[in-house]
């Protein structure tokens, strides 16, 4: 099986065992209940998750999936509130790279993680994951190695803020709370922009120059 048929059996998976977990509760659900949901012998399950919690762990890597792709997308010159906005915004008209319904899924593992430590290992896991994501764009754009100490700090900061502010918009869209802000792509991108500002003193967030190679070089005037 290839890989990338391998990571779509997964997520099938996930998304089976993710509506189980929700509603009727992960105690409650079985690896044969999640099997027959997909289709797929209980034997085939254990061949891809090591556990029937761990079933999560696809479906909520998914809620964090478009942030990371627009981040990784983040050109030097271009600040982060711009960027957010014109990219999550062109997201919205041709298609995000998550399905509206796999992103309220994670929403709901996210939430019931609050109350299910097996599933807040996958949601950590996610985020442990963002950070990784997070650290190779802050050490690109301030120029750092991967191992600096002061670029991990921003990394580990920023990922937090992604954590939080998942965690609480989820809840509020779980909740039926007035979602207007939210619905306001400018008005959530520069939230998150300011937020990661701030927990990281100012350090990334704002465009950055990269000097020329050709007038930098021995001998050029």
């Amino acid at each position: 099986m290839s890989d990338q048929r391998r990571a779509r059996l997964r997520l099938e998976i996930s998304r089976e065992a993710a509506r189980l977990f929700w509603e009727q509760g992960v105690a409650a659900t079985s690896g044969d209940q999640i099997a027959q949901a997909v289709g797929l012998s209980t034997r085939t399950i254990w061949r891809h998750f090591r556990s029937k919690e761990s079933c999560a762990e696809p479906i909520v890597m998914q809620g964090v999936v478009t942030l990371l792709s627009v981040l990784r997308s983040w050109p030097h010159q271009v600040s982060l509130e711009d960027h957010l906005v014109a990219e999550l915004t062109r997201l919205g008209r041709e298609g995000a790279p998550v399905d509206l319904a796999d992103e309220f899924l994670a929403m709901k593992m996210i939430r019931l993680a609050d109350t299910e430590p097996a599933l807040r290992t996958a949601w950590l896991m996610a985020c442990d994951e963002t950070e990784r994501e997070l650290r190779a764009v802050v050490c690109d754009r301030l120029q750092r190695p991967s191992d600096d100490l002061e670029a991990r700090l921003y990394a580990a900061s920023a990922a937090a803020v992604v954590r939080v502010l998942d965690e609480e918009i989820g809840a509020a869209v779980l909740a039926g709370s007035d979602l207007t802000a939210i619905e306001d792509v400018a008005a959530l991108s520069r939230r998150y922009a300011h937020a990661i500002r701030t927990a990281t003193g100012g350090a990334v967030g704002d465009p950055v120059e990269r000097e020329d190679p050709e007038t930098t070089a021995p001998g050029a005037d």
